[in-house]
């Protein structure tokens, strides 16, 4: 399927202007009487549209009609300064009014593998369901300078088609133990965005975007939804070689 390609000259204008489209499909959302559920992604440029949802959308958005999730955690407290959970929390969480039963985390203080089998379980019970598997109505995804998103990467490929709804990941370098979602969940999506930013993530980019033979090494160019859609949020230093 063809993606949508958005290119902003700063990384601020692309946290706006993505703020601003999910804010349209959260009470789009609400006219249906539907719960919104979206998965949350780590990284500095989530983190700046956390900011920015938390600081002017705090009130304009019907935040009780979503459910929060979460694609990939670190096995980490909440509170350790890794944890995706706590980056939300402090940036978006804690300046909305969203109930406490619409926020799903992935606990990554308890044992990682009885959470990663109950976390599955969570998302299914809030999820519309598709040949088998749960269906996000959004997942926000980062993109690392290997190539890897959520905590899918390029040695464990697998993780991109298993049949699992979430599975036990590891860092390649650190070998910190995470839990994410699978590829076949986030192709299951109803829409998928990567939120990249910075000339380090423009070889990977162009290559994926392009679709040239070396994007084969990178888990991100196999995310392409089934049934959904697939948009791009570039800043200029990251689209540098389109």
């Amino acid at each position: 399927m063809n993606s949508l390609i958005n290119i902003f000259p700063t990384p601020y204008e692309l946290a706006e202007r993505f703020a601003q489209e999910l804010a349209g499909m959260i009470k789009e959302s609400e006219k249906t009487g539907k719960y919104f559920t979206l998965a949350l992604s780590g990284g500095s440029t989530p983190g700046l549209l956390f900011s920015v949802m938390g600081d002017h959308f705090s009130r304009s958005v019907p935040w009780k009609q979503v459910h929060l999730f979460w694609g990939d955690e670190r096995c980490v407290p909440p509170e350790d300064i890794e944890s995706n959970y706590g980056i939300a929390k402090k940036k978006l969480i804690e300046k909305i009014d969203i109930p406490l039963s619409n926020i799903h985390r992935i606990m990554g203080e308890e044992d990682p593998i009885s959470e990663t089998a109950r976390y599955s379980e969570e998302i299914k019970l809030f999820t519309d369901s598709r040949e088998g598997f749960p269906v996000f109505d959004m997942v926000i995804l980062g993109l690392g300078d290997d190539g890897h998103t959520a905590s899918i990467f390029p040695e464990h490929m697998e993780l991109l088609t298993s049949q699992n709804v979430c599975e036990l990941a590891f860092h390649p370098k650190t070998l910190q133990r995470r839990i994410t979602i699978t590829g076949s969940v986030i192709n299951n999506s109803l829409r998928v965005a990567f939120l990249v930013t910075g000339r380090t993530k423009a070889e990977i980019v162009e290559a994926i975007i392009n679709k040239r033979a070396s994007s084969e090494n990178f888990p991100a160019s196999f995310i392409v939804p089934v049934n959904g859609k697939l948009s791009w949020f570039i800043d200029k230093e990251a689209a540098r070689l389109l």
